[in-house]
């Protein structure tokens, strides 16, 4: 099976010209995340990049109004050729309450209708029918001449979102075209857990598993020498911590008996003990939740993990993996 590799776009300035070498090295897509820079600008620079997939991975939705995203979504289909994806995420509730200062309540139910307000305003905008979305959370009922984009040539930007519990997923697989897989994850976790809950979701929308997509996002731990791999499993046992103090998140650690270490994660993050935290995940911890070492060991984690699932992967770095590296999994991988 060939596997289809997006890859992490860092950088803002230099996004174009790192998009085209991410590219010449054989990634199939790019993705951004919600960090120091907005997650749509460096897509902007790297849509002139030809041959690439772009997706946002994944924008926060609810600090942000479907009229805005439509707008930004629709603008990035056009300069992309068709090639862009808006994957969707919620976020955990501190961050949108307190950094964003949003509302939170009942997320997958607002999650749900974000996607239906964009959905009524994408097919406002290519039928020229009346904009009318009244919703519990969202209201659109005003498209007037001078603020309609009109028909997108390549159609509307498919809609996929970043989702781990199994609400979330189910109604991912329900409503949207795709599912980001959360990248704090396990094969058991994938199959035991996320797989059900897509299931689920397209028997209530009576779709089939090809009309919608599954993309796996695995965290990935490597380098080009001993050294560099050396660096690179310290930063995904303080990525994997990280995650793991999160308690949204502890149903991963509860799937392998791991659940108690959530909560000492989570109090040691209170303390402020962030250096001290990546000392708690084992060995076996670091190998069931990231593909790590040489290129041939991280291919084959991959595949293990997602074989059956999909033929798509978004490769989680925590920091940027050298271009001989990354080449070299994509290699393994057939890409």
């Amino acid at each position: 099976m060939c596997v289809k590799v997006f890859t992490a776009l860092y950088g803002l300035t230099n996004a174009a010209e790192r998009a085209r070498a991410l590219r010449d090295a054989g990634a199939s897509g790019v993705a951004t995340f919600e960090g120091p820079h907005d997650v749509f600008a460096p897509l902007t620079l790297a849509a002139a990049v030809g041959g690439l997939d772009l997706l946002t991975n994944v924008a926060i939705a609810f600090p942000r109004n479907p009229i805005h995203l439509a707008h930004q979504a629709n603008d990035h289909q056009l300069l992309s050729g068709g090639r862009f994806i808006l994957g969707l995420g919620t976020q955990v509730r501190p961050q949108i309450e307190k950094r964003f200062g949003a509302q939170f309540d009942r997320p997958v139910a607002r999650m749900t209708e974000m996607i239906a307000a964009l959905r009524a305003i994408f097919d406002a905008w290519n039928s020229g029918g009346r904009l009318d979305f009244r919703g519990d959370y969202y209201r659109h009922t005003l498209m007037t001449p001078a603020f309609n984009p009109g028909p997108n040539p390549h159609g509307p930007p498919p809609i996929y979102i970043g989702a781990l519990g199994p609400k979330l997923t189910r109604a991912a697989a329900e409503h949207a075209d795709g599912l980001l897989v959360m990248p704090f994850g396990s094969k058991r976790f994938l199959h035991h857990a996320t797989m059900p809950a897509v299931r689920d979701g397209l028997r209530a929308s009576g779709r089939q598993a090809d009309d919608f997509t599954v993309i796996p996002e695995i965290i990935v731990s490597a380098g080009d020498t001993d050294a560099d791999r050396e660096r690179a499993d310290v930063g995904t046992r303080a990525l994997l911590a990280f995650y793991g103090s999160t308690p949204a998140y502890r149903p991963v650690l509860a799937a392998h008996g791991w659940e108690d270490l959530q909560p000492e994660l989570n109090a040691m993050s209170k303390q402020g003990r962030w250096l001290d935290m990546g000392g708690l995940i084992s060995d076996e911890m670091m190998h069931t939740m990231a593909a790590c070492g040489t290129p041939a060991d991280v291919a084959a984690h991959i595949r293990d993990r997602v074989d059956g699932i999909s033929d798509t992967v978004c490769l989680y770095q925590p920091a940027p993996i050298g271009l001989d590296t990354l080449g070299a999994i994509i290699d393994e991988l057939g890409g």
